[in-house]
């Protein structure tokens, strides 16, 4: 993958070093619907806090974000922190959204989206789901995402097969931008993205935030309240803040 020109994208900032592209939700749709008419391969990546505290210490990781076609805002604080620098206006651009509203898109035009990742079942289902609330969605294939990664060809060639526009990955930071970057030339993918516990949210295995806590940006403290075990990443958030405001503007 070659990293893309500026002129490629729309405007970047660096948040710790890490690029995050100033875009809307309808903006990331418009130009991920670019990259499917250009039919070559393209990596999309959702920052989140945790993801950009990780990069910090993972060159690999780091080096993923700098070969992101498009890297979006999917946390708040990463919104908090680029909406601090007063380079432009972000909103959250996160991988649960993008899940659906590319559902929505393929259900009209047609796009071809394949589910790999969570749990054994969990893919399968929230395909189901979204056919259900999108009917005419193109999901033309779903498989769970437990295999080790020296079986990581095995199953790109599996799902190259498929064909797909768009494939989505919830395999978690950062095992699922490292699948992606080492399978995307056999995959072929027109837009890959790593989308994290969405295929939890839309299959109902986990509950989506209400829409309090969403407005109050404090989605995490609910996904903290209804999976304890997720306190590990948590933590990471307040680590990144301070980071963050110990970086200068």
């Amino acid at each position: 993958m070659a990293i893309i020109e500026s002129s490629d994208h729309p405007q970047r900032v660096r948040i710790l070093g890490v690029p995050v592209d100033c875009v809307s939700m309808d903006e990331a749709l418009s130009i991920m619907e670019g990259f499917v008419k250009e039919g070559s391969p393209h990596l999309v990546i959702t920052a989140d806090s945790s993801g950009i505290v990780q990069a910090q210490t993972d060159p690999e990781l780091a080096d993923l974000y700098e070969k992101g076609h498009l890297v979006t805002a999917d946390s708040s604080g990463v919104v908090w922190a680029i909406n601090r620098r007063r380079k432009c206006l972000q909103e959250r651009v996160s991988g649960v959204e993008i899940v659906d509203r590319v559902c929505a898109l393929s259900a009209d035009r047609g796009y071809s989206i394949y589910f790999l990742g969570a749990a054994p079942g969990v893919a399968e289902q929230a395909a189901e789901q979204l056919r259900l609330k999108h009917p005419g969605c193109n999901i033309v294939g779903a498989r769970h995402g437990f295999f080790p990664s020296d079986s990581d060809p095995v199953v790109a060639e599996e799902v190259s097969k498929f064909k797909p526009d768009f494939l989505f990955v919830a395999l978690g930071i950062p095992r699922q931008e490292r699948f992606i970057a080492s399978t995307m030339d056999v995959i072929q993918a027109k837009v890959a993205i790593g989308v994290g516990g969405s295929f939890d949210v839309h299959s109902g295995k986990t509950k989506r935030a209400p829409k309090l806590f969403q407005r109050l940006r404090l989605e995490w403290l609910w996904r903290l309240l209804l999976n304890p075990t997720k306190i590990a990443k948590v933590k990471l958030l307040p680590r990144f803040m301070l980071m963050v405001l110990g970086e200068k503007r």
